[in-house]
């Protein structure tokens, strides 16, 4: 590897990890925003969107920059092909955090509703270490963290599903709470749906490491 190949992967590397911290950030504020029902937090969100998709514009043009001077092969390669698909995984986390931001703003102007406590508790949790766990897998390459996260992704959706019927049943119960439930569905969603961005980069650590695509593989 050539030295100045060998500076723009390490630059490359840096800014992924400050646009995994960002991400980070508003996902741990969207998700103070509605299980504290305090509006600061959706603002602080919504003030970090367009730094997060600048970000992702960048590393972009960053990649194909790299691409074009220095054809990189082999392990290379891989990392930069691996680093184009983070990037937009991490991009649509942001957009989830953002909307699970603007469902809690609505949700704070209603009475809340009665959920599941591992919505509340457990789901957040799993969330945040899930993001967590499969950037410091890319970081380091490590192969036991991508697979913990996989491993992870069972129990997100569980709690998603389960919440689908809390929210059809109160729905029955109480129609006039329809938009409310279905904005905590909606929420609901959006963690799942970053849970699952978070098993894409871990398969992607495991790719870049072993060459081998396990996505679908089931």
């Amino acid at each position: 590897m050539s030295l100045h190949l060998s500076r723009d992967l390490e630059k490359l590397k840096k800014e992924v990890l400050k646009l995994g911290n960002l991400v980070e950030t508003a996902i741990n504020n969207a998700i103070l925003a509605l299980n504290n029902r305090e509006a600061s937090y959706v603002d602080e969100v919504l003030k970090h969107e367009n730094m997060i998709n600048d970000m992702e514009v960048k590393i972009e043009e960053d990649c194909l920059k790299i691409l074009a001077l220095h054809q990189p092969v082999a392990v290379d390669l891989r990392f930069i092909v691996v680093v184009l698909k983070v990037n937009n995984d991490l991009e649509r986390m942001g957009d989830f955090a953002s909307n699970i931001a603007k469902r809690a703003r609505e949700l704070m102007q209603e009475d809340p509703l009665p959920t599941l406590p591992e919505f509340v508790n457990e789901l957040p949790d799993l969330v945040r270490t899930m993001v967590r766990k499969s950037l410091d897998a890319l970081v380091k390459l490590d192969m036991n963290l991508a697979k913990e996260v996989i491993e992870m992704d069972d129990k997100v959706d569980q709690i998603n599903r389960d919440m689908y019927a809390v929210v059809k049943k109160e729905i029955a119960k109480n129609p006039h709470n329809t938009e409310t439930a279905i904005n905590v569905l909606s929420c609901s969603r959006y963690m799942e749906r970053i849970a699952d961005l978070s098993t894409n980069i871990a398969e992607d650590v495991i790719f870049m490491v072993e060459g081998k695509v396990i996505r679908h593989a089931d």
